[in-house]
């Protein structure tokens, strides 16, 4: 596999949810296929919690690139599918944490998602 710079971002951050956010790596996917739209697309993360359900799905971009709203419509399109709790956007720059808040179909951005508790 090529150590592209969209993949360095994406090793960084399991390795983030993992060390740092305590989430077992057994709940976490990489690449895991989304149907929208009729169109297969793959989550760059999804994690999922402890009675197997999407819980966090995070995209990820090369640092060269800048995160848009675009971004945020690629990642929100992937969990209309899915209803994960949170969605994060990376560059491995810059972070956005989301909480999703379905009763007011909104999200509310965080300064990070909270750790792994059993």
């Amino acid at each position: 596999m090529v150590l592209t710079p969209e993949e360095w971002v994406r090793q960084h951050f399991i390795h983030y949810l993992i060390e740092e956010k305590n989430y077992p790596i057994s709940l976490i996917a990489v690449e895991k296929k989304v149907t929208v739209n009729k169109l297969t697309k793959r989550t760059d993360i999804l994690v999922f919690n402890a009675k197997g359900n999407p819980h966090i799905i995070v995209e990820c971009k090369a640092p060269s690139i800048n995160i848009t709203q675009n971004t945020f419509d690629q990642i929100a399109r992937y969990n209309l599918k899915l209803d994960a709790n949170y969605l994060i956007v990376t560059n491995g720059l810059h972070h956005f944490y989301c909480f999703m808040d379905f009763k007011k179909e909104s999200y509310v951005f965080l300064d990070s998602i909270p750790r792994y508790e059993q």
